[in-house]
């Protein structure tokens, strides 16, 4: 019995051993991948940001057919109600 207990504490003593050396390299392993993570995500938003700027301009110009009219009809808009509305008028008076 008590060589059992023994070998039972051998094999926990390993087991333990064996986990805690993998807890371990799942840790820094982990922290590296973090690490790595936010590396990648800064040059995608770094990457990303510049074709944005670069093709940005390129969709605006293409897009300008379809806009344009639509500006227009909303300018139109605009200046009719604009005029329709009836100002009250202001005193002017002038201090001295």
């Amino acid at each position: 019995m008590f060589t059992l207990s023994i070998l039972l504490v051998v094999c926990f003593g390993l087991w333990l051993t064996a986990a805690v050396i993998g807890a371990v390299f799942k840790v820094t392993f982990a922290l590296i991948g973090g690490i790595f993570s936010i590396i990648g995500a800064a040059f995608g938003l770094l990457f990303g940001g510049l074709a944005l700027l670069l093709i940005a301009p390129i969709v605006l110009f293409s897009l300008l057919p379809v806009l344009l009219p639509l500006a227009l009809v909303i300018g139109v808009v605009w200046l009719i109600a604009r005029a329709s509305r009836h100002h009250a008028p202001t005193a002017h008076t002038q201090a001295h």
